[in-house]
């Protein structure tokens, strides 16, 4: 039986990222990459679907858990009636092979420990052929194979399928296990030394959180150092991608079926992305996702998509694994993503928003850029006016959904400020002209004539809470009075006892007559809680939005991880995690905060 989702830490190497429970078991793992099948899915079922558990064989007092300074290396202690334990897990940044490391050390005392390692390649679906060589273990299936080293005196034998350990730690011991991947074609990886990869990878995460040159008040100091360290987690560091999740399947609400798969880049995240790295002092990172951004749309504007895999993948097919039960009974359990084939117009304004502000921190935008973004408008100038999926990836009918129009309207501002400040050419008359025209459809086709406030759609009277980007793009000035009205209409109506929906879903599990076309519903959407912070800024509510700041950086667990939504009912969380969305959206409204708390 999996934790809870914020009973999981994660750790990773840049490349792919595991899920480590509070009982010392890794229930998540993909290799080689964050978008490979799994090797480790408990948390899609239970033990039998993989897992990796070291801990304290009797049971002791709730175990401690931390992350060694500002780095991604794990550290969790037991205190039971004999001594105490602690299990320290890392994965080191990749060389060519990835690694997970766990050094097991003694505190005090002695302490009998059980290990089990549980190999399920495939999501599950392959049993490896698992043997014994020159005091290792090796496990085969297809393509795949993955060694087990273990430490002196460290003794495995197979039982039901698995590898299972005992052993004694005392006072001064440690004892390292690492597990290695390789191709299965290929010869036996090296084997690394655990105390220098230690050292090694701490010394990487204290070096690059060094750079970090965020300023704001204490307070919120140490979750936007926590939230930029996860987002570099969630870096795929061979082409600078950023996956929104470590995890696929994780529920929108329990036993529901808004069970998506993550492990992909979303262009919708690429302008909030950016600015959070810049603003952080990462422009290293920042140029890397927008030159994986550059590459991922090069093609026919036509195509462009919203979600790319880590090296720019397009094909992204969704399938339904049936022989997982999901976490807690949640299924279908989907891997890959069918939004992939979605229109969603938005993105074209977030791609000219992302090269807008690249250009306002001193990135230069090439020629061939600047042609690239000239093919995307005349796309968008034939179809801006179509209906789409919409930023939610609804899998309802296509409306035309005000938010949509909105960045449609971004993308053509944008230009014609990147024309007039860089001097380069371009029909910018003609894109004033589809820039005015787009305002004035959206002022008059995506308001509530009676309440003054901006719908989800044209012709609607349900909010969004992706409106609140009528005032963070600009397209009204904070005053006005449709912007009031919306923001206090979100706050209001979009609650979820203190928290933000998306937008309004339909009561009960058996109704699908929602926009989104889903049955059930779900939880607080967390970044839109930081989005409405942001809102109450812009119209001058200071202590609103720190409030609302506060409560939902309150809901981080103890590591400072945040998934992607809230269930204020059960008071635990859900959805995705860690969840780059909700940790960049965190990162961005500290530094709003900092600068409105400053004046």
């Amino acid at each position: 039986m999996p934790g809870r989702i914020e009973d999981y830490a994660l750790i990773g190497d840049l490349q792919t990222a595991a899920l480590v429970g509070r009982d010392g078991s890794i229930d998540w793992l993909c290799l080689p990459r964050f978008d490979s099948p799994s090797c480790f899915a408990a948390l899609l079922g239970g033990d039998e679907h993989g897992h990796w558990r070291i801990a304290p064989t009797s049971d002791g007092h709730a175990p401690r858990r931390s992350y060694v300074g500002d780095s991604l290396v794990l550290q969790t202690e037991w205190t039971t009636a004999t001594g105490t334990v602690r299990v320290i897990d890392f994965m080191p940044q990749r060389d060519k092979t990835p690694d997970v490391i766990r050094i097991v050390e003694g505190v005090s005392g002695e302490v009998h420990m059980t290990g089990e390692v549980r190999l399920r390649f495939d999501y599950a679906r392959i049993i490896p052929w698992m043997r014994r060589t020159n005091h290792h273990r090796v496990a085969v299936a297809g393509p795949d194979a993955v060694w087990l080293h273990c430490g002196d005196g460290v003794r495995t034998v197979g039982k039901d399928f698995a590898t299972v350990s005992t052993f004694t730690v005392r006072a001064g011991d440690r004892v390292p296990f690492v597990l290695s991947y390789a191709p299965s074609h290929q010869r036996q990886p090296r084997r690394p030394d655990a105390e220098a990869e230690l050292k090694s990878t701490l010394a990487d995460w204290e070096a690059w959180s060094d750079r970090c040159s965020a300023k704001m008040a204490d307070r919120d100091h140490a979750a936007v150092k926590r939230s930029l360290i996860t987002l570099k987690a969630l870096t795929y560091e061979p082409t600078g991608g950023i996956v929104a999740a470590a995890t696929a399947g994780l529920p929108e609400q329990i036993g529901g079926a808004r069970n998506w798969d993550y492990r992909f880049c979303w262009l919708r995240d690429s302008t909030m992305t950016l600015s959070a790295l810049l603003n952080a002092g990462y422009r290293r990172e920042a140029e890397a996702w927008h030159n994986w951004l550059l590459r991922a749309i090069a093609g026919d504007p036509a195509d462009l998509q919203t979600m790319y895999g880590v090296g720019g993948e397009r094909r992204l097919p969704e399938t339904v694994a049936d022989w997982l039960p999901g976490y807690e009974g949640s299924h279908p359990v989907r891997f890959g993503n069918a939004a992939v084939d979605q229109l969603q117009l938005d993105v074209y304004g977030e791609v000219v928003d992302t090269l807008y502000l690249a250009h306002q921190r001193g990135i230069t935008i090439e020629r061939h850029v600047w042609g690239l973004l000239r093919k995307l408008l005349e796309y968008l100038e034939e179809h801006w006016s179509d209906p789409d999926e919409g930023l939610w990836e609804v899998r309802g009918p296509r409306r035309q959904f005000v938010h949509s129009k909105i960045m449609c309207w971004v993308a053509f501002d944008r230009a014609v400020k990147l024309a007039d400040e860089t001097g380069l050419p371009g029909p910018t008359e003609r894109w004033r002209e589809l820039r005015d025209l787009i305002h004035d459809d959206v002022s008059a086709r995506g308001v509530d004539p009676k309440r003054g406030v901006f719908t989800q759609y044209y012709g609607g009277k349900e909010l969004d809470a992706a409106t609140l980007f009528v005032v963070k793009t600009g397209f009204l000035p904070p005053y006005d009075t449709r912007v009031v009205a919306t923001v206090e209409a979100i706050q209001r109506e979009l609650d979820h006892d203190g928290f933000v929906r998306r937008y309004s879903t339909p009561e009960g599990a058996d109704q699908t007559d929602a926009v989104d076309g889903l049955a059930g519903t779900e939880g607080a959407f967390l970044a839109c809680s930081y989005w409405l912070a942001d809102a109450l800024l812009a119209i001058g509510r200071v202590d609103q939005a720190r409030a609302l700041f506060d409560r939902v950086s309150g809901l981080a667990n103890d590591l400072g991880l945040i998934s992607e939504e809230w269930d204020p009912l059960t008071r635990r969380q859900l959805g995705n995690t860690p969840q780059a969305f909700t940790h960049v959206a965190l990162v961005n409204t500290a530094f709003a905060l900092a600068a409105a708390e400053e004046e």
